[in-house]
């Protein structure tokens, strides 16, 4: 390096012409065409040309005559084929030096200028050669190709960025309507990144895109996304955004909808091996929106003895292990009960027809038959694949009108009731809690009702269910078969005997539970109080309970046993998507009575206080059996348990939010 000699350097993705002022050190100090003086590391030199200047010339002669100088060298540029060298050398693989480089694309007598014009050329489109200093290497094809498709994603990250930006800022300005199906196709890519960004925030893949079009709009994330997305018609105000967040599938794959169909043409004959109990008087007890049946009873008075039947729909007779209807149950795990949707674990074709215990249809079941004394205990029981019919499906409404008029209501109603009574004398924990029901009409207003979960068409079904399950369990452990036991520990602390709990001791049992275990063996249900349970009564809707039953029909000679290992397998897998079921009831519920909430700021409301918390008091409003915090009010001290009147403040459902205060 001499004083005079012209050079570049790279900075900020730019190619600088300069000359050397000063050697010292190995550091350069310049005078740029930009007529910067600068100091410069020698291994920061792109490219030194023989060219010197004459350094007694001014400075502005200087810059003037580096400017002339870096215009000659981009004109060149022009001239350099870098595609054609590339064709021309990227078999050999080999680094090329920049005086080969700069004869192929000069030929004759090239100077300092064309092989500055060379490396800018290179440098300028790095697709085809990677260079380091004076030499160069050509890019295998593959190589070619990747960059070019980065180049091609990024220009259209860029473009989405500016175009989605601006599209999304004119959205928001715009008081017009928007409907989905006028999107355009770049629109609705937009959208896509903007959902993803919304619900997986940071988790999701298009996080940084999102954040870049937002930014270009002017916009904030949160609820401002999805009160944008509202607008544009993607989704309704009321949109059940847990649903994407948890993954869970709203439709079946076509695949599973044709195996459906097929399988909805199938008709149950009487069957061979199976006890033809079609002349029973067998009803459905349920709700008056139920649409699949997967339990029904019967009661017969034998004289001296009771026959109480208990019929559970025989799933797993059409639905096959393994098959693809049977790997899509177990990856929903169960149905999704909501107050304004319904997900089904099987297709609707299956759980609200073929394996639906409908009236008047012929329908595989597997029968707890129970011999009941007259004095409503149980004296034996046995477990039969079975034909039934049912006759009536009743309502709970239906059963509490009648239930001190009519014969059958009255003895299955003294069953249930007595067999509480045994289990309560065992220990079981009775937890008696009114249920919050939220109805939607056609208006779209919103009306809440408490359920008494302890009228006698609720009591009849839930008892006699707990039995059902309770003696499936003792079959299986007399057989030494393995299935999905459920038991719990003693609870941390009791607070009453019996049923006999106010409200709120109720409320605080329930948090004093010890969590429900799962395993292959049998093992004590303190909550219950029952040595041992499954759950095998709902197959149509809760996979747990098509696994059980299936060990169940295994052990009645209609399929092979899974293995110990098999069931435990089935159980961790399940697990995941149990977890998002119950969170998706949970904060679906909760949506929608934090909704309803919302069109009663101000209201007046009796509560309890539950506990003192650090800045104030736990309380529940027993009206909508919904806790929430209530903030300290100076000179008041509650105690557990005591009423009080609180006034509803502020409410945002989507937010999950409920704010009140003593009045």
């Amino acid at each position: 390096m001499k004083l005079g000699n012209i050079i570049e350097y790279i900075d900020r993705q730019r190619i600088i012409c300069a000359v050397i002022m000063e050697v010292k050190n190995k550091k350069l100090r310049l005078l740029t065409e930009n007529d910067r003086e600068i100091k410069l590391s020698l291994s920061r030199v792109s490219h030194k040309s023989g060219t010197c200047l004459d350094l007694s010339l001014s400075r502005y002669e200087l810059v003037a005559a580096l400017k002339a100088g870096a215009k000659k060298r981009k004109d060149l540029v022009s001239s350099v084929n870098i595609k054609e060298l590339w064709d021309i050398l990227h078999t050999e693989q080999e680094w090329v030096d920049l005086a080969t480089m700069t004869e192929l694309c000069f030929p004759g007598s090239p100077d300092g200028d064309h092989e500055a014009a060379v490396v800018r050329a290179i440098f300028n489109d790095r697709l085809y050669f990677k260079f380091d200093h004076n030499r160069f290497s050509p890019n295998s094809e593959k190589r070619v190709e990747q960059i070019a498709a980065h180049r091609r994603k990024e220009a259209r990250r860029n473009l989405v960025i500016e175009e989605g930006g601006a599209w999304l800022k004119m959205a928001v300005q715009d008081t017009s309507s928007f409907s989905s199906d006028s999107l355009s196709g770049d629109q609705l890519e937009y959208v896509k990144i903007l959902k993803s960004f919304y619900l997986f925030e940071k988790e999701s893949l298009h996080y940084a895109l999102g954040k870049a079009m937002l930014e270009k709009a002017g916009m904030r994330a949160g609820e401002a996304v999805f009160q944008l997305l509202v607008k544009l018609g993607v989704w309704d105000k009321n949109k059940n955004i847990e649903l994407y967040r948890y993954k869970i599938p709203i439709s079946f794959p076509a695949e599973i909808m044709k195996k459906a169909a097929e399988m909805a043409g199938l008709t149950t004959d009487r069957g061979i091996g199976r006890e033809d109990l079609t002349e029973l008087s067998v009803i459905t007890i349920d709700g008056q929106s139920t649409t699949d049946f997967d339990d029904a009873l019967s009661i017969e008075d034998k004289g001296d003895h009771y026959r109480l039947g208990i019929h559970i729909s025989d799933v797993g007779h059409f639905i096959k292990k393994g098959d693809i209807i049977d790997q899509e149950a177990l990856a929903r795990g169960s149905s999704i009960y909501m107050m304004d949707q319904k997900i089904s674990m099987i297709p609707p074709e299956l759980s609200e027809d073929l394996c639906s215990l409908k009236a008047g249809e012929l329908r595989p079941a597997i029968s707890i038959m129970v011999k009941i004394s007259q004095f409503y205990e149980i004296l034996d029981y046995e477990i039969v694949p079975s034909i039934i019919r049912v006759k009536q499906q009743l309502t709970y409404y239906d059963v509490n009108t009648v239930a001190d008029g009519d014969k059958e209501i009255v003895t299955l109603h003294a069953i249930a009731k007595n067999f509480r009574e045994y289990r309560l004398s065992r220990g079981a924990v009775q937890i008696t809690l009114p249920e919050i029901n939220i109805q939607k009409n056609e208006k779209e207003e919103l009306s809440v009702t408490r359920i008494n979960r302890e009228s006698a068409g609720r009591m009849l079904v839930a008892e006699t269910m707990i039995m059902a399950n309770w003696l499936m369990a003792r079959f299986l452990a007399k057989h030494n078969v393995p299935a999905i036991f459920r038991s719990q520990p003693e609870p941390r602390k009791r607070l009453y005997k019996k049923n006999e709990g106010t409200l709120f001791q109720n409320w605080m049992q329930r948090r004093l539970l010890s969590r429900f275990m799962l395993g292959c063996k049998p093992e004590h249900h303190s909550g219950l109080g029952l040595d041992s349970y499954v759950t095998a009564t709902s197959p149509i809707r809760k996979y747990y309970d098509l696994a059980t039953q299936r060990q169940i029909r295994a052990t009645l000679g209609l399929e092979e046993l899974c293995t110990a290992d098999e069931i435990e397998r089935a159980t961790q897998l399940l697990a995941q998507p149990m977890s998002c079921v119950s969170k998706m009831q949970y904060s679906r519920r909760r949506y929608w009575l934090l909704k309803y909430l919302e069109k009663r700021i101000g209201q007046k409301e009796e509560a309890i206080a539950l506990c003192k918390l650090k800045n104030g008091y736990q309380v529940l409003i027993p009206e909508y059996m919904l806790e929430c915090e209530l903030p300290l009010s100076s000179g008041i001290e509650l105690k557990p348990e005591d009423l009080i009147q609180i006034r509803i403040q502020h409410v945002n459902a989507r937010k999950d939010v409920i704010s009140v205060f003593m009045g």
